[in-house]
């Protein structure tokens, strides 16, 4: 295969330019095509798809790309962070604001604004409009629910901008392995200590269990490492590994991290197959995942 030159004159749509990108060569250009190659092929041979992600894209416009995603059903089943659903939930109804990495975090927390990297988010758009929304739908659960039927009970409330509410009308699960470490698991924690309120991971891990042992082939798109990235790929070993899978990431693999771990590592633990077509893409995904999402949506 030679390398051609890109030509910007005859590109029609993001589709073309991503083709155009796998047969330029070239660097990361090259990962982005191949990513977009393996996407469509999982699609159209009938992959099981995880996507994984961590919860800070969810603060920035990438948001609706996720929930584009599972709008349109191009992906199976979410593993994600408390995070997520914090966000997701207080976006709803609560705007975040451009913001800077230089600011001054002094005077950020004296006016009651947190940052997020380069998202501000004032105090009445996270914690307070969460605790108020938790409330609401807390006040009539009893009993004891995976971390899947949280994310869907969230969903019902929220609008068709988000993630939960298209994850809850097409039935896709999203599943949070680190269910307490955010507010609206600090929520559930709280009204525990009330009345009889549990989460059960343990039933999100049977309904894993039954995925990864009765689907034949299964696929990840995973955003950044951590728990989410993990709970996957921990589950894909029992599969024999992922059958196929695209990584974006920006970590350094140098200190041996889980975040830095490029899909190879994978294989030598048996949660990548030997022969699985796979692509590790660095870079931010707050760019990528759009380009790459786009480009299958055109195709």
């Amino acid at each position: 295969m030679i390398v051609e030159d890109i030509d910007l004159n005859s590109v029609k749509n993001v589709s073309d330019l991503m083709e155009q990108f796998y047969k330029a060569g070239g660097f990361t250009a090259k990962k982005v095509g191949e990513a977009v190659k393996i996407y469509k092929e999982m699609i159209d041979e009938s992959y099981y798809i995880f996507l994984t992600f961590p919860a800070c894209i969810v603060a920035t416009g990438t948001r609706g790309v996720i929930k584009e995603l599972v709008k349109r059903k191009m992906v199976n089943a979410i593993i994600t962070t408390c995070g997520t659903l914090d966000h997701d939930l207080a976006r709803t109804f609560k705007p975040y604001h451009h913001g800077t990495f230089y600011a001054d975090d002094v005077e950020l927390n004296e006016k009651g604004i947190n940052r997020l990297g380069n998202v501000f988010i004032p105090n009445e758009s996270y914690g307070i409009i969460i605790e108020e929304k938790m409330n609401e739908i807390l006040k009539n659960m009893e009993g004891k629910f995976g971390s899947r039927e949280i994310a869907w009970k969230i969903g019902e409330i929220l609008d068709k901008n988000s993630i939960l509410y298209w994850a809850w009308k097409n039935s896709i699960p999203v599943y949070v392995p680190g269910a307490t470490d955010g507010a609206v698991g600090w929520q559930i924690w709280m009204h525990s200590q009330e009345k009889n309120i549990e989460i059960d991971l343990l039933k999100d891990e049977r309904e894993l269990s039954d995925i990864f042992f009765k689907e034949e082939r299964i696929g990840g798109i995973i955003i950044g490492g951590g728990i989410s990235k993990h709970h996957l790929i921990w589950w894909a070993q029992f599969h024999d590994g992922l059958d196929r899978a695209i990584y974006i990431t920006t970590a350094s693999e140098w200190d041996g991290s889980l975040s830095g771990a490029r899909l190879r590592e994978a294989i030598s633990w048996g949660k990548l197959k030997k022969n699985a077509e796979n692509v590790t893409i660095e870079g931010d995904a707050t760019v990528i995942l759009p380009l790459i999402a786009k480009a299958v949506m055109d195709s």
